[in-house]
């Protein structure tokens, strides 16, 4: 009786700890995307906190149109995805080649990318705009080179690290049957590591969708400028316009959250893999 107890008093500690996380994660998004159905009279008036009787969406109308925010929003979909993706091709070909193949210097170079990762992000931002702008790279590709090397150091190590735990049957059975390197690394081995390419995808996702610094200085042409810039752009122009805020808010916030619920199976399970119950 006395351990039962002692059980349920610890599930009791740990579930009201985790429902008290997830409130207060939750809460200020519904309360954002309530504010954001609302008018300007409505919300000085409850401050968002009541909900909104009619849904009112001239908020978001101004806020796409007006405010020009389709265009930044469209800008951060092109560099989130081309960097997401080139991330997760040449973060995979790199593990895998570090997991599989030998040659000189890999352990070095291996140690090498590990310690990028302690290198904190915004002490490289000068050193990286001096050498884009040398290269005469500001603006578009530069912030995409930029972002695709600010997340290549920890994805190659996830990436290794579940092909380090792969078994080698499926990958000989691939080579007897014709298969070359790059055969076996597309069809083999990737399927097998999902779940870690979901971890992947989804943290440089984040990464880059909601980079404000590195955005605001390598960007010289305001009609190329990504979302953040643009956010804080249009919160400037409108700060005592408060449900327009909370309406750009919430556009900027549906893509990670529609992504997320998309690979949420796969990225769950990539970040518990080896977890003992």
């Amino acid at each position: 009786m006395v351990y039962r107890a002692k059980k349920i008093a610890i599930l009791l500690i740990i579930h009201t700890f985790l429902i008290s996380t997830a409130l207060s994660c939750i809460i200020p998004l519904v309360w954002m995307i309530n504010s954001s159905f609302q008018t300007e009279q409505e919300f000085n008036a409850n401050h968002g906190l009541v909900k909104t009787k009619t849904i009112n969406i001239i908020n978001y109308k101004k806020a796409l149109i007006d405010e020009q925010l389709w265009l930044y929003f469209l800008n951060s979909l092109v560099y989130t995805f081309t960097t997401v993706m080139l991330i997760a091709i040449i973060s995979s070909l790199a593990a895998y080649a570090f997991s599989r193949l030998k040659f000189p210097g890999k352990n070095v170079i291996f140690y090498l990318l590990l310690a990028a990762m302690m290198i904190p992000l915004p002490a490289g931002f000068v050193p990286i705009y001096v050498l884009l702008n040398k290269l005469h790279l500001v603006n578009r590709t530069g912030y995409i080179l930029a972002m695709t090397n600010t997340g290549l150091s920890l994805s190659i190590y996830i990436l290794k690290t579940f092909f380090d735990g792969l078994p080698h049957d499926y990958e000989e059975a691939a080579r007897i049957d014709g298969c070359n390197r790059l055969q076996i690394w597309w069809h083999i081995a990737l399927p097998l590591v999902a779940p870690a390419l979901a971890v992947v995808i989804i943290f440089n996702a984040l990464n880059v969708w909601n980079e404000f610094v590195l955005a605001s200085l390598i960007f010289t042409d305001n009609s190329l400028m990504p979302l953040q810039v643009g956010l804080i752009d249009i919160y400037n122009r409108n700060i005592i316009q408060h449900t327009l805020v909370m309406a750009a808010l919430t556009i900027a916030t549906l893509p990670i959250v529609i992504l997320y619920i998309k690979v949420q199976k796969q990225f769950v399970k990539g970040l518990t893999v080896g977890v003992v119950s």
